[in-house]
This record gives structure tokens, C-alpha cells and sequence, in this order.
């Protein structure tokens, strides 16, 4: 067995796939075809006040009969692009702020959940506090306290361990912020409330350390339990690079891996057991004080979920018990395109039989209720209505490097388009029989990401899998949701830790 091959069998890489991988990087992607932008009334459900509540009623009831809900929170990486503003700072040549972010940063300095911590390391580390180091002009020692190793190190450290908010005069970190959010609307009858974080192998130690330090305290807070469970990003969906002369890059003679994004994760989502399983990223999360909106949301999330699945259930318990009649199968298309907005151009061509297979196929797959926020200039991936390789149109989110610029047609979809994905999703990943489904049965591997990036100098082609909510769901039934924008409140950068929604 050569170096590579050894490489490859302690990832759990096959040779065929790193072929594969090298096909895909060498030729690219084919752009979708897309018919139109999502928006409300053509694939946005935008239920009023009294539906709502009626899905928070469906919710509400479904969880007090014993249903096992989980959340799951990408939480892996350093958060080192929160800090990319006060490292280009520290590393610069002016002494003082000298842009919008950094003045912004220092005068806002007071209202940073960190505050007391970092004036303390300030002391510690130069014998004066914040205060004085800025009088001082001292504001790289500041910030160097902050991101540095030698300080706080915060720079290193992944969002989830970071001071999001002050909570009764107490810090309360990320991760925290989700376990409180979790009690509020996914406990269980029997009082648990179950999470999963997925984690960078290196920060296993701390995240472990802060959750049993965490716990006891938000238990008896909220009047729960919590069963917590962490999974990482597993070696097998690494992913190998091209180098400039188009040839498989490597390092020291060895094959170059990256993370392959967080598309594989769908490997981590399927090996989770819940009967729901809401999806949400680790920086958006808001203080206790501003979430109820939040709650009523994942809750409504969550009612179309289990009504939808009910409807589906029903549907397939007719289709694999006999041969419906041409009525009852047109009132399955009727549900698939009022609402799964599937819609099926060749179904009057297909005999009885035919159109049964076919309705049977397409319902008896993974369902996600993905919440869509009105587009205020927020980033985000965008809902559209998708062409799929069997001819049929359906409900995708895509990014914009999936969108053909050099399309006539591209502008005007995209000027189209009125919400934004925020990752707020409740998903089911079980069939009627309560077994769970192979998720990369439903994964489009012709939808992955190529991007440059740049490797110690040199300009490499790396390859991102189908991303978790874009083509890794690509073959779910899927509705999308209005929400509000006061549910989306994502910490990108240290000074989103300012606006109003992290302010308790």
C-alpha cells in the first residue's frame, strides 16, 4: 500500500472518489435552471395571526403526546471572520481607529457583553484598564487583549464559547443562549430538552467543559433536562483541491484535505433520532428578553411540519395499500402543487399506474419547513422554484454561485427576489414507519460549490459539497415559510454584538 493509499484509508476515502471529486473541480457545476423566484403566494406560505396560532396549537399538542425533538446547531470552526476587522487593526500601521468599524467598536466598547472580562485582562496584561489604554492611544493593546493569544484569545475560539449577552448580570455564551432557546419550545413531555452541537475536534474539550458547567444552572431555571450530545465533521466528506497547473495540490507530497462545508453534515444530521429536528446556526440567538417572536416562529415552524406529514402519511397509506382512483390521484397532484409547490407539467400523460409510482416516489421523502425572511439587504441564500432532472418544478434554496450570470434571464430573477434564507428549518427525516431515511439518497451531487482559495501562497480550486440546506436537501419535500426579521439576528462580525437585539 503506497503513501496516498494509506492517507486515503484513514479517512475513510475511497481512490473512485477522490476521481470523482477531480472530475467535478476540473469541469465544474451546470448552472440550475431556474423558473422563477419564490416569493408569497408562489411557493412562500404567509400565514395570518389565527394561523398561527392554530400551528402553534398543532405544535403545542404534538409535543405533549410524547414526541422526541431535537435541535441540532452547526456550532464547528474558530470564530476568527467575527474578528477579521480587529486582527487587519492590530496588524495595521495606525495607532487609533481609523475606519467606520473600528471607531464604531471603541465607542460602543461599554455595551460588549465582554467588557468587565477584557478590562480585566487589560489590567492584567499592562496594568491599566480599557479606559485608560484609549486615553493612552493604547488602542491596539486593547484589541490585542481581546483576539490575541496572549490576551482572551477570542480570536481562536469558536462562536459557541464566546459572550453573546448578559443575562441578570451574568455572561451567557452562545451555546447557552441555544440551550434557553431549546427549553422554550422543543421540551419534551418528559421535561428533556435534546440538542446536538456539531464541533471542531479540537474544541471538544471546552465545549464538553462548558456544558457541564452551564447545565445544572439553566435546568433549574427553566424547569427541565437536558440531554446533550456533540458529533464532528467526520474525515470521509474532506475534500481534495486542484493546484494551479490543474493537478491534484498537494503539501510536503501529501494529499491536501479541506472540510468539505457544512453540506457534510447531512452525514451528522442523519444520524440524529428525533421525530423533529429543528436547524439553526449558532450565531443567531437573542437574549431572553427579545425571543419571544422566536418561539411563536419555531413553534408555527413546527405545526406545518407534523401537519404536513400527517397530510403525507395519509397519501402514502392510500397509495401502498391499492390503486387510487384517477380522482383521488389528482387530488394527490392538487397537494403536491398547493402544498409541496410541486408542480408535474407531463402528469396528464402517465396512465393510473404510472402516476401512482410516480406520487408514491415523490411523497415518500425527507419533508423541511424552511423559514424565509423578507430580503432587507441581509445575506443569505435565496428561495426560487427549481427545475429538477425529471422535468418537474420545486421549491430549492440557492446560492448565488449556482445562478448563471451570463444568463438574460438572471437579472430580472434575481430582482425578483423577496426573501432570504436564515437557516431556521424544522425537519423530519423519518418515514411513515418510523425508520429513518438514507439522506444521501436525496443528496443532488451535481450541485456543489467550487471557489478559490488561497493556501500559503498559492491559488488553489477547492470544492464545497452540496450545502447542507441547498443541494444536500435537493430531493426533499419542501414548503418555505414566512417569518419576521426580528427572528434572524445573526452575529457575523464583533459589532453585530452592538445592535439593539443583543442589547437585553
Amino acid at each position: 500500500m503506497n503513501q496516498d493509499d494509506r492517507i486515503l484509508e484513514a479517512r475513510g476515502i475511497t481512490p473512485a472518489q477522490v476521481e470523482t471529486q477531480l472530475r467535478q473541480l476540473r469541469a465544474g457545476f451546470p448552472w440550475l435552471r431556474i423558473e422563477a423566484p419564490a416569493t408569497p403566494g408562489n411557493g412562500i406560505l404567509c400565514p395570518d395571526a389565527a394561523a398561527r396560532e392554530r400551528y402553534v396549537k398543532i405544535w403545542n399538542d404534538y409535543l405533549a403526546d410524547g414526541a422526541k425533538v431535537v435541535k441540532m446547531v452547526p456550532a464547528s470552526g474558530a470564530a476568527s471572520r467575527m474578528f477579521k476587522n480587529l486582527f487587519a487593526f492590530v496588524s495595521g500601521d495606525s495607532a487609533e481607529p481609523d475606519t467606520p468599524f473600528m471607531r464604531d467598536f471603541f465607542a460602543g466598547m461599554a455595551d460588549f457583553p465582554f467588557f468587565s472580562i477584557l478590562d480585566d485582562k487589560c489590567r492584567e496584561l499592562y496594568g491599566l484598564g480599557i479606559k485608560e489604554l484609549v486615553d493612552a492611544r493604547r488602542h491596539r493593546d486593547v484589541v490585542a487583549a481581546l483576539i490575541m493569544e496572549q490576551g482572551l484569545n477570542y480570536g481562536a475560539w469558536p462562536k459557541a464559547l464566546l459572550p453573546f449577552h448578559r443575562h441578570d448580570g451574568k455572561l451567557r455564551t452562545a451555546l447557552e443562549e441555544h440551550l434557553a432557546e431549546g427549553a422554550q419550545y422543543a421540551a419534551g413531555s418528559d421535561g428533556v430538552v435534546r440538542l446536538h452541537f456539531t464541533v471542531s475536534t479540537e474544541h471538544i474539550p471546552a465545549v464538553k467543559a462548558l456544558i457541564e458547567k452551564a447545565v445544572p444552572a439553566l435546568e433549574q431555571e427553566y424547569g427541565c433536562r437536558y440531554d446533550i450530545s456533540l458529533s464532528v465533521q467526520k474525515p470521509s466528506t474532506d475534500t481534495v483541491a486542484l493546484g494551479p497547473d490543474g493537478q491534484l495540490y498537494r503539501e510536503n507530497g501529501e494529499i491536501f484535505f479541506r472540510p468539505g462545508g457544512h453540506g457534510a453534515l447531512i452525514e451528522n444530521l442523519g444520524e440524529i433520532d428525533g421525530d423533529v429536528i429543528f436547524i439553526k446556526n449558532i450565531d443567531n440567538v437573542v437574549p431572553d428578553s427579545r425571543r419571544a417572536s422566536t418561539i411563536e416562529y419555531k413553534k408555527a415552524l413546527g405545526g406545518v411540519l407534523v401537519e404536513t406529514r400527517r397530510q403525507i402519511d395519509h397519501w402514502l397509506g392510500l397509495l401502498r395499500t391499492s390503486l387510487p382512483s384517477r380522482p383521488v390521484l389528482n387530488e394527490i397532484l392538487d397537494f403536491l402543487r398547493d402544498t409541496l409547490f410541486i408542480r408535474v407539467p407531463g402528469a396528464s400523460a402517465m396512465d393510473d399506474l404510472e402516476l401512482a409510482d410516480f406520487l408514491l416516489c415523490k411523497l415518500d421523502r425527507p419533508l423541511r419547513v424552511c423559514g424565509m425572511v423578507r430580503n432587507e439587504g441581509e445575506p443569505g441564500g435565496g428561495p426560487f422554484l427549481v427545475y429538477g432532472s425529471d422535468g418537474t418544478v420545486s421549491p430549492q434554496i440557492l446560492e448565488s454561485t449556482q445562478i448563471d450570470p451570463a444568463n438574460p434571464a438572471t437579472p430580472a430573477l434575481l430582482k425578483g427576489v423577496t426573501h432570504f434564507n436564515p437557516v431556521d428549518l424544522a425537519v423530519s427525516i423519518k418515514d411513515m414507519e418510523g425508520d429513518s431515511f438514507d439522506l444521501a439518497d436525496f443528496v443532488d451531487p451535481q450541485t456543489g460549490f467550487i471557489s478559490s482559495k488561497s493556501r500559503k501562497g498559492v491559488e488553489i480550486k477547492a470544492l464545497e459539497l452540496p450545502g447542507l440546506w441547498n443541494g444536500a436537501m435537493s430531493d426533499w419535500n419542501t414548503i418555505f415559510l414566512e417569518v419576521p426579521a426580528d427572528t434572524f439576528n445573526p452575529v457575523k462580525t464583533v459589532n453585530d454584538l452592538l445592535r439593539p437585539a443583543h442589547q437585553a
